[in-house]
């Protein structure tokens, strides 16, 4: 059988006087670990480059690429520009990187009107949320009660809390209960996007952690995401086997390509 194609969002480094490789490029990438995800699933990762750019030529657009391949995963990354929910950015360094958020609504639309479905993983998550018409807490530390933290950078992957599935959801029937996930954010789902529901919690505090779009139940677009990173996986950490995640979504870009 033909090997499915998996799309990946592509992420960006602009150009940057102080980088010693390529100063003055953008610079498309994706990580490693997303890759060998999807590649252990038996699929092959295709990065998707961005078509527009101060170098941009020729006629290929991100339909072509919803055309040719199977599904796609949003990955992790940057904030969100707070302007794509109408907020200004409550510090500096929280005005996110609005010309990759640009690319991937566009990327995320393209797929969902080819009928593909599509993954998100953390930033992903956030981006299909507001790519749908929802918003962010642009910090869960300064705007929300919940006092556990989500991010430590020097932990990175090996921050970790517990995880409420929501009874009767999908996720439900494919993760068991209980379980902890990595942590690996500072902002989270403020308002849920229309045509979505919740599908996991962080116990403390209530923060999102999984979303699915009703119509993937219902022959309507198939988007799901979480908000941990399900690559970082390793057993040894005591976390949540959560392999079936990507049995499912391949299981959903089998189905369409049949």
């Amino acid at each position: 059988m033909e090997r499915l194609k998996i799309g990946v969002s592509a992420c960006f480094f602009h150009p940057d006087p102080g980088r010693r490789a390529f100063a003055s490029k953008t610079l498309h990438y994706l990580e490693q670990s997303v890759a060998h995800w999807i590649m252990a699933g038996g699929a092959m990762p295709v990065l998707i480059p961005s078509p527009t750019g101060d170098t941009a030529r020729g006629d290929v657009t991100l339909a072509d690429y919803a055309q040719w391949l199977d599904g796609v995963v949003m990955h992790g990354g940057a904030d969100l520009w707070p302007g794509h929910y109408g907020e200004q950015p409550l510090r500096p360094e929280w005005a996110g990187d609005k010309l990759r958020d640009d690319y991937e609504i566009a990327l995320l639309k393209a797929f969902v009107a080819a009928g593909k479905p599509a993954f998100g993983i953390c930033r992903g998550l956030q981006l299909i949320n507001v790519a749908f018409g929802g918003s962010l807490y642009q910090d869960i530390s300064s705007q929300t009660a919940s006092t556990l933290r989500h991010q430590d950078m020097q932990a990175y992957d090996r921050l970790f809390h517990g995880l409420h599935i929501e009874p009767q959801s999908r996720l439900s029937e494919l993760l068991p209960q209980p379980g902890r996930v990595n942590s690996v954010h500072h902002q989270a789902i403020k308002a849920l996007a229309q045509g979505f529901v919740v599908e996991a919690r962080c116990p403390e505090g209530g923060i999102i952690e999984a979303i699915r779009h009703q119509g993937c139940a219902r022959g309507g677009p198939w988007v799901a995401a979480v908000q941990w990173h399900p690559e970082f996986h390793k057993p040894e950490y005591g976390v949540i086997d959560d392999s079936a995640l990507l049995t499912d979504f391949l299981s959903a870009a089998a189905r369409q390509k049949t």
